[in-house]
């Protein structure tokens, strides 16, 4: 409190938070009728106010109960107070001002609804009441910071201030996974190198109550594009593979999955999209069991950059099943990521001869000739299959003629080998 301390102040302030009541809990205790006070329990449970009609044994009644105490308040959700200047004295007062901050570990906040302007005065036994609103955006101590300020009728000029300090906790536990999906089809079956990203999000309850998850998404980067994986499709359209009702109970945990594809712009300069680190945010908002709303938005996710090297070698088509001792083809592509221009060899080794699957059949030690920087080379070549299987294509070095560095790719792709034609 501040002001003249030699003097009682005139008017009064309460705070009080505001938040929705709960449904009333029934503990029914019971006994068989056969027990010494079988019949007496059964009795207290008839006349119990909180026990529902019809559902005797049900732990939660149709009456609801108002808050004991302050509460807990979550990052993400809406801080409501009623803020009240009550005149307890006989005398009037004048030029009142009520305002109402909210200081919290990087700033601070004002709050108040009223007026700027002095309210001209307050009768005895009249109230300024006034509401607030505010979305909780940092975990941490909060301080509610309130300061009446108003004049006597003699022109003494009186204040106050009161302090209500509050923790704002954690809802949600939210942990980030990220898989460089490697190949994948396209429309004619054949399987090429993706540069798309798969984002799994781990989304865990540590409130103490229930949840409801009413929406989950990502706002990707500019770099990116996002495709959601969360529904599975049926007869009847698209479903939510969590159902209908999406209720998260205390230390569960839920995964959602987002595919990210780079924008085609990005693909005009392989050190844009070398350097794109940026994935999105993610969005989240949420109901608690009495529908009050919670929302939080995640910083902007990172992940490490694939390292293509100097050299990206990527499999433009490979067939999936071949027959044994039948020759396939297959296509490469070699992009150059460095700097400079790089003059290449092709070397093509038979990587453990004794067990190898597929040998390679064509010249080895062919000279590709210069390859200019962020440009592509197309190379076909040819395999053998000798042995049963699963195979993986492996063996592929090319030499850079400059600085007489080599650059080795194996396991760049498998195909299938059968006994006889497919």
């Amino acid at each position: 409190m501040e002001g003249s301390k030699d003097r009682e102040q005139l008017l009064a302030l309460k705070v009080m938070r505001l938040t929705k009541p709960t449904l009333m809990a029934h503990q029914a205790v019971v006994s068989e009728s056969r027990d010494l006070c079988g019949d007496l329990l059964g009795r207290l449970n008839q006349v119990e106010m909180a026990r529902s009609a019809g559902l005797e044994h049900f732990p939660l009644g149709n009456l609801l109960t108002l808050p004991q105490n302050f509460g807990n308040i979550f990052l993400g959700e809406t801080f409501s107070s009623y803020i009240s200047v009550h005149n307890d004295s006989s005398q009037l007062c004048k030029e009142i001002t009520l305002k109402a901050d909210l200081q919290t570990g990087s700033q601070r906040l004002s709050l108040s609804s009223v007026s700027a302007q002095p309210i001209p005065e307050l009768q005895p036994d009249h109230s300024i009441d006034d509401v607030i609103h505010h979305e909780v955006k940092e975990l941490g101590t909060h301080i509610l910071v309130c300061a009446v300020s108003y004049m006597l009728t003699s022109g003494e000029r009186m204040q106050f201030r009161k302090f209500f300090k509050f923790q704002v906790l954690k809802p949600l536990d939210v942990k980030t996974k990220f898989y460089n999906a490697e190949k994948r089809k396209d429309d004619r079956g054949s399987p090429f190198q993706s540069d798309e990203v798969y984002l799994e999000a781990q989304i865990q309850n540590i409130t103490p109550g229930p949840i409801y998850m009413e929406h989950v998404s990502l706002d990707p980067s500019q770099q990116y594009t996002a495709v959601e994986l969360n529904a599975k499709e049926g007869k009847e359209g698209s479903h939510p593979v969590f159902g209908t009702m999406d209720c998260l109970s205390p230390k569960d945990t839920r995964q959602y999955l987002y595919c990210l594809s780079p924008r085609p712009e990005l693909y005009s300069d392989t050190r844009l999209l070398k350097g794109v680190t940026n994935i999105g945010k993610l969005d989240i908002v949420w109901k608690t069991t009495m529908g009050e709303r919670g929302r939080l938005q995640t910083s902007q996710l990172q992940r490490v950059a694939p390292g293509y090297g100097d050299i990206r070698l990527t499999v433009e088509s490979v067939p999936d099943t071949i027959a044994l001792e039948t020759t396939f083809d297959l296509v490469c592509r070699i992009t150059n990521c460095c700097e400079r221009t790089m003059d290449l060899t092709l070397v093509l080794q038979n990587v453990g001869q004794q067990s190898a699957g597929l040998l390679w059949c064509g010249v080895s030690g062919r000279q590709l000739g210069k390859l200019p920087h962020n440009e592509s080379l197309d190379i076909p070549l040819s395999l053998i299959a000798i042995i049963p299987g699963l195979q993986t294509i492996s063996g592929l070095r090319l030499t850079d003629n400059f600085l007489k560095r080599t650059y080795e790719h194996d396991e760049i792709a498998q195909v299938f080998v059968v006994a006889s034609d497919p």
